[in-house]
């Protein structure tokens, strides 16, 4: 089989293109298994789009946009499926340092319905506009905006000693 020029480019930077995208998608999944087998799925949909001369460049840039559609994906699967996290520990102490709060909002989001842990992600973590955001989840701008007013309440109503809604602290 002859490899074309967008699948030569792949090839080019595939090995330095590797590290790139899976620690892309583990820092968004914490699951290993799971970013292993979405980084297969990247590479192999680059592949398929270079032999379909559909390839716009042969980029890393281009392929972590490729995983972040790929994870997209990986979380509706996920929201139809969706299981319950267990509660996060009852004892909370002021004076957190950095890693412990970025511990606890890792845990506050795995306990959200995937659609809402993929909105926030995208928003916050990746920094898209809400625009890009409805594009990736195949959803109008207005329905991200509600969906990411939600997502954001369901994180706050989660997250220990964050006000409630009658202004008092959970």
């Amino acid at each position: 089989m002859s490899v074309g020029s967008g699948a030569g480019a792949l090839l080019e930077i595939y090995d330095d293109a590797v590290p790139v995208v899976y620690g892309y998608l583990l820092r968004r999944c914490r699951d290993t298994a799971v970013a292993e087998d979405l980084t297969s799925e990247t590479f192999l949909a680059a592949m398929d789009a270079a032999r379909r001369g559909a390839m716009p460049s042969a980029g890393t840039a281009w392929l972590v946009g490729v995983a972040r559609h790929k994870l997209a994906d990986h979380w509706r699967r996920a929201a139809r499926t969706a299981t319950p996290v267990a509660d996060v520990p009852e004892t909370v102490h002021d004076g957190w340092d950095a890693e412990l709060d970025r511990l606890v909002a890792e845990h506050v989001l795995a306990r959200l319905t995937p659609l809402h842990r993929a909105v926030l992600t995208l928003r916050y973590v990746d920094d898209l506009t809400v625009a890009d955001c409805a594009e990736h989840l195949g959803r109008t701008v207005s329905a991200t905006e509600a969906l990411l007013t939600r997502a954001k309440r369901d994180f706050r109503a989660h997250y220990p000693g964050a006000p409630t809604a009658r202004g008092g602290v959970s």
